[in-house]
């Protein structure tokens, strides 16, 4: 307006005289339409004087005082907010694609059975060795006495294979003896009578080892007898509930009828174990008479001493026999050999109903809470079967930065983590590693780059963080919460 009010006075004439009025025509449309009529005003140019002051009072905005004032306190504001907030963004990093981690310990089954307790329930909190499931343990408690009496016929069978391997060697000495005094016939006569002594001796000692046997196989018979006495009682107990369940039609015809062969199966395999300890009774009593036999042999042979002084024929004999002796003496230690293993092999069978036994009860690795529990008391479990899981109280974070914010990242540097569950708490921690690879490069379908057209995605990497201090109680964090790390990376 004031370059226009200049123009206007620059075109204006000069005169002494005032100029003349100039009459304009306007519409004016007033309140009262009815009149309808045009008015004249009249215009007068402005002097010289007053465009004068009109330049004077209209300034520009930057030139006044106020503006620039509040221009000026403008820009400290902004410098007093945007500086520190622009030096925090350069110093730090952070990102919403964050998640705390932990591990999830599977509770499985070690063995097969029943479950008899479940001690536990979920969300539960758990120490290490704590209780967590039972599993019957019945059935592993007869296949321990079963072994352990295994174990015992072992050893007696090594026993009587120790004693047969001395026996072959005291005959072979014998017959060794026997063929060395074969030139004088009295002597040798005498030596071989005492070598007959000896050896019904040695068959009285193995007469004895063989009743050791067969009542340690007697044992082990009765022991069958009792794994299968149970057996067939849980077998009767199955047939029972299976026929209650029929008559509710909670399970098919074909699971009872099983369920009746095996109660049947079992029952035949309880009277085989009767007739295998009937029979183990008997070689008892036969061995018993062998040691009996062996004992009046005994005394026969010792009667019979001055009647072999005259056998010289005898000695002939004896020499063959001697010339097979290392022989026997060859087969008699690997008897013995053979029966150590199966000593050992028993005690390793004894070792794995004891772990077994010891497997039916399950008790939590280490601390934390039971989740996802699926077991239920009375349940069937196999051999491996997910039973609950277990939350460690050891958790961390991994957090999902883009690579361009990894290039003053470190490992050691602070972290503040805000947790969403958690708005007003902050807790510390640190970096710990970052992971050698980008999260899509691990991912089930890699990109393929090489393959049609290419458009570049900033990648991210994660970042795993862990905490300074455990968590409060309060503050309960678990795997798969979101948060939002902050690192300081200067």
């Amino acid at each position: 307006m004031a370059e226009d009010a200049t123009r206007a006075s620059r075109t204006m004439p000069e005169s002494p005289d005032p100029p003349a009025p100039v009459m304009t025509d306007q519409m004016e449309h007033g309140h009262d339409e009815r009149r309808g009529q045009r008015r004249q005003h009249v215009v007068m140019p402005p002097s010289d004087g007053v465009v004068e002051e009109l330049l004077k009072t209209r300034q520009p905005l930057y030139k006044r005082p106020l503006v620039f004032a509040a221009a000026a306190a403008l820009l400290i504001a902004a410098a007093f907010i945007g500086v520190p907030y622009y030096t925090y963004a350069l110093s730090h990093e952070w990102t919403d694609d964050a998640y705390i981690e932990g591990h999830i310990i599977q509770i499985s089954s070690k063995v097969a059975g029943h479950v008899a307790q479940v001690h536990v329930s979920d969300n539960q909190e758990v120490k290490q060795g704590d209780l967590l499931v039972e599993v019957d343990p019945r059935e592993y408690a007869a296949r321990l006495a079963q072994a352990r009496a295994a174990l015992q016929a072992a050893i007696a069978r090594q026993q009587a294979a120790q004693a047969t391997v001395a026996l072959t060697y005291v005959t072979a000495e014998a017959g060794v003896q026997q063929a060395s005094s074969g030139l004088e016939l009295t002597q040798a006569a005498m030596q071989t009578a005492r070598a007959q002594v000896g050896s019904a001796r040695s068959r009285y000692e193995q007469a004895r080892a063989q009743v050791e046997t067969a009542l340690a196989s007697a044992a082990e018979a009765r022991a069958q007898i009792l794994a299968a006495e149970a057996e067939a009682i849980r077998a009767e107990a199955d047939v029972r509930r299976m026929q209650e369940l029929a008559k509710r039609e909670q399970i098919s015809r074909q699971d009872l009828d099983q369920a009746i062969a095996t109660a049947r199966a079992t029952k035949a395999h309880l009277e085989a174990a009767r007739k295998k300890a009937s029979a183990s009774e008997a070689q008892v009593a036969e061995a018993r008479a062998a040691q009996q036999t062996a004992a009046e042999s005994l005394r026969q042979t010792e009667s019979q001493v001055a009647e072999a002084q005259a056998r010289i024929g005898e000695a002939l004999g004896r020499l063959a026999s001697a010339q097979a002796a290392p022989h026997q003496v060859a087969v008699s230690r690997a008897q013995a050999d053979l029966a150590s293993a199966e000593v050992e092999q028993a005690r390793a069978a004894v070792e794995q109903a004891v772990i077994d036994l010891s497997s039916t009860q399950i008790a939590a690795p280490k601390s934390g809470r039971v989740t996802r529990r699926s077991v239920e008391a009375g349940a069937y479990v196999h051999v491996g079967q997910a039973l609950m899981a277990m939350v460690p109280r050891d958790v961390w974070v991994v957090a999902n930065f883009m690579e361009t914010q990894l290039a003053d990242m470190r490992t050691g540097q602070p972290v503040e983590i805000t947790v969403d569950a958690y708005p007003a708490t902050r807790f510390k921690g640190r970096v710990d590693s970052i992971q050698a690879g980008t999260g899509a490069r691990f991912s089930l379908l890699p990109p393929e780059n090489a393959t049609g057209n290419f458009v570049k995605v900033v990648q991210r990497i994660p970042v795993k963080i862990v905490f300074d201090a455990s968590p409060s109680p309060d503050h309960l964090l678990s795997p798969g919460m979101s948060v939002v790390p902050v690192v300081k990376v200067k």
